[in-house]
């Protein structure tokens, strides 16, 4: 096996060469390639030299929210298009979430990667793909036609990887780093596949914890420090919930603990600026640069000593739930700046629109499209909020998600995230409403104060995104207005 690897690291490209491909490119069909990124806060993207340089060739949303901002719900979400109640995938574990849930509730079978492919499309799944998924137990899914997804990858070192059924075992040489191996299959298969319309999901591991960097960016960004916005160490007052409340100030080691996690986190984000060149560099090598577009994304975000909790996700505020989406490709406006509230559930219908497929099942979101293309989009028919989710997990040592008691027992809640309002019904019976134009960093707690109408309004208009789907449908939901 160890000679095989050394074989894989070296002449990847040459696995591919006898596939039998001789279908020439359909110039109508774009080539796409989805960046998927583990706990990737939006407060990483400045550090990144290859992705700003991305965002000047083409359009950042600035208000792309996840649906649930935890791994696998989230991660369902994009791949059907579906709000967690309705994938049924709400949490990483059995028996409401995880990769076998996924499965038995039929998501494989709704995946656009499934539309892609009877739309003439070759697909690819590198990296993570579900929690649970392991790679000497479980078969590559249908809908990909190539497959090569590891299991527990956190550490990028001593892993196992399934490429189409076939075991292989990386371990701790330099060479062995999960995100270059991912960036090296990338490589091959673009290559291989230029000459026919293809979708590429390379999804890292990283910066998920324990934030273990390539040896070769160890040593970078010694003097960085977490982000010290108004809501870092900031002690929950009289109106937030309960459990909020409970967070004890952080001391001086939980600080210093915090500092060297984000300055870890910079560091694992290099293997993925770099991959992320080296991609784009080999598109216009290989003259398919000009018909193939690029998405980068995380699966949910990431806080870091934000109200007073030392790290974690899972919380209905920005830090977690609002996340970069940026976009390049054919006609993509460029260095443009989108308002338009999108969601993870609009990547299934936009990839399966981009491929001039159709996905098997109604999604809950839709076509982002147009606002690839156009700068002035404000007379667009559009959503008026995004639905997060969130539901809650008993403490489990084998969740590499689990939330620690310091950090907050957090409840099960619905929110609904406004231009202008985050509202959020926690399963406790209390309600929080924060205005984020006048309190961008959600730290004031407004519900009790709002207009009693306005009140009934937002629980009626939540009710309904709680309730969505079927044959209800849940975008008309979306389209709610709450009025002034």
């Amino acid at each position: 096996m160890n000679i095989f690897k050394g074989y894989f690291l070296t002449l990847l490209f040459w696995a591919y060469a006898f596939t039998g491909n001789t279908q020439k490119r359909d110039t109508g069909k774009p080539n796409i390639i989805f960046i998927l990124t583990d706990d990737y806060a939006s407060n990483l993207v400045d550090f990144m030299p290859n992705l700003k340089a991305m965002q000047r060739e083409g359009v950042t949303f600035s208000n792309y929210y996840v649906s649930n901002s935890l791994c696998c719900p989230s991660r369902s979400s994009i791949f059907t298009g579906m709000l967690p109640h309705n994938s049924g995938v709400q949490t990483n574990t059995k028996p409401n979430g995880g990769y076998e849930v996924y499965m038995e509730q039929g998501d494989a079978q709704k995946s656009f990667c499934v539309a892609l492919q009877h739309a003439g499309y070759k697909t690819a799944m590198m990296g993570k793909f579900l929690n649970g998924y392991l790679p000497h137990t479980h078969q590559p899914v249908p809908g990909w036609s190539d497959w090569f997804v590891a299991g527990a990858g956190y550490r990028n070192f001593d892993y196992d990887i399934n490429s189409n059924g076939q075991i292989l075992h990386f371990g701790h040489a330099p060479e062995d780093y999960l995100t270059d191996i991912l960036s090296a299959r990338a490589d091959s298969l673009i290559r291989d596949w230029k000459d026919h319309p293809f979708f590429i999901e390379i999804a890292t591991f990283t910066p998920h914890a324990p934030f273990i960097p390539a040896p070769r960016h160890e040593k970078l960004f010694n003097d960085e420090k977490a982000p010290r916005t108004p809501r870092f160490n900031k002690q929950a007052d009289s109106t937030a919930p309960d459990w909020l409340r409970q967070l004890q100030p952080l001391g001086p080691k939980k600080i210093d603990l915090i500092d060297n996690i984000f300055r870890n986190r910079l560091r694992c984000i290099m293997s993925i600026d770099e991959m992320l060149g080296n991609i784009r560099k080999l598109l216009s090598q290989t003259g398919v640069s000009g018909h193939t577009y690029i998405f980068f994304s995380s699966d949910n975000g990431y806080h870091l000593g934000d109200y007073s909790m030392v790290q974690g996700k899972q919380t209905p505020f920005d830090i977690d739930i609002r996340v970069p989406l940026i976009a390049c490709g054919p006609n993509v406006a460029k260095e443009s700046w989108q308002q338009a509230i999108v969601s993870n559930i609009d990547l299934a219908p936009t990839f399966a629109a981009l491929a001039g497929a159709q996905l098997t099942d109604e999604p809950d979101g839709r076509d982002i499209q147009q606002f690839l293309r156009k700068q002035n989009t404000e007379k667009i028919n559009w959503r008026n909020f995004a639905i997060i989710e969130h539901r809650r997990v008993d403490f489990n040592l084998n969740d590499p998600d689990r939330q620690e008691a310091e950090n907050g027992k957090l409840p099960s809640y619905t929110a609904l995230r406004f231009h202008n309002l985050l509202y959020v019904e926690y399963e406790t019976g209390e309600i929080s409403c924060y205005d984020v134009q006048n309190d961008p960093y959600e730290l004031k707690n407004i519900a009790s104060a709002l207009p009693i109408e306005k009140q009934k309004t937002l629980h009626s208009i939540l009710l309904s995104a709680k309730n969505c789907g079927d044959k209800n449908g849940c975008w008309g939901v979306q389209m709610m207005k709450l009025k002034k």
